[in-house]
Parts: C-alpha cells; sequence; structure tokens
C-alpha cells in the first residue's frame, strides 16, 4: 500500500480524498466504493467510543451524513464525498468502533456505496501526490500535530 507520512499522519497514495470533510473513497472492482476516516480524522477524535452509520439501502447525497462518530473529545458525522445509495454497512464498528482508529484505510472503514455520478464527482477529490500535497497544506494550515495512533494500529513503516 503505498502511502506517504505527513506529521505521522498516513496518506494512502491511491485513494481518493475529499480533504476538508477528512474522508476517503476507494473504487472497487464491482463499480462500488467503499468510504471511511482518514488517519488525520481518527487522530482527531482521539479513540472512538461509538460508530453508528446509516442503513443499508439508505439513499446519501454527497456531503450528507453516513455515520456518526463519538469519541471521548468529538461527535460529528463521517460524511459522505459521493452522492448514491448505501449497500453495505462495516458491521464490525457496531461491536468495535475503534477499527477506526486502528486501521482507518483498512479494517476500518465505514460504508460501501453505490455511486450515482462517480466520474464527476471523483474530479473533485484528490489522489496520489495531490492528495499528500492538499494534507501538507492542511495540516500546516489548521496546526495539526502528530497523528496519534491507539494500540494495536496497522504498521505504516
Amino acid at each position: 500500500m503505498a502511502h506517504e507520512k505527513i506529521n505521522s499522519c498516513v496518506i494512502v497514495k491511491d485513494l481518493y480524498y475529499a480533504v476538508e470533510d477528512n474522508t476517503w473513497l476507494k473504487v472497487n472492482e464491482d463499480g462500488t466504493v467503499t468510504l471511511g476516516m482518514t488517519d488525520i480524522a481518527q487522530s482527531m477524535a482521539g479513540p472512538i467510543l461509538h460508530a453508528r452509520t446509516k442503513s443499508a439501502g439508505t439513499a446519501r447525497k454527497k456531503g450528507r451524513p453516513i455515520a456518526t462518530v463519538e469519541s471521548g473529545k468529538w461527535v460529528g458525522p463521517v460524511k459522505s464525498p459521493v452522492t448514491g445509495e448505501i449497500v453495505e454497512v462495516n458491521e464490525g464498528l457496531a461491536g468495535d468502533a475503534q477499527l477506526i482508529n486502528r486501521s482507518p484505510y483498512k479494517d476500518g472503514w465505514v460504508v460501501k456505496m453505490k455511486p450515482e455520478n462517480l466520474d464527476a464527482e471523483l474530479q473533485e477529490m484528490v489522489t496520489g501526490n495531490d492528495a499528500v500535497n492538499a494534507y501538507k497544506e492542511k495540516i500546516e494550515r489548521d496546526g495539526i500535530q502528530a497523528c496519534q495512533h491507539i494500540e494495536g494500529s496497522d504498521a505504516y513503516d
């Protein structure tokens, strides 16, 4: 998994990012997309206590919440970077919301969606080195210190 670290924050280069919302998107072979929170988002939230996703079958417009996460210091939405229908939710989050903290880009994914207008909406997102540069700017602008990782987090060298 090609990635780069900025202040210990991992940015995976083959994902698409909605930088201001701190969400990522992976295009799947079957035409669906997998969505989740970035390493930066999980770090800012701190250890996540609860993650409540919208149900499969729920239609979401871009920018609307696909889930709500709660930590000791934050409660907030996970916003969808695309318009579409939720086709699968990560059931593992109901019993262990800290999957998002430990594995934001793998086991801690939030939902899978069938997108309605993927090509156009991907144009509004960044990927690869553009994503790395966008997050460098955001981290500096927002004064984000180093990302914190809880015990058992994915190993990224």
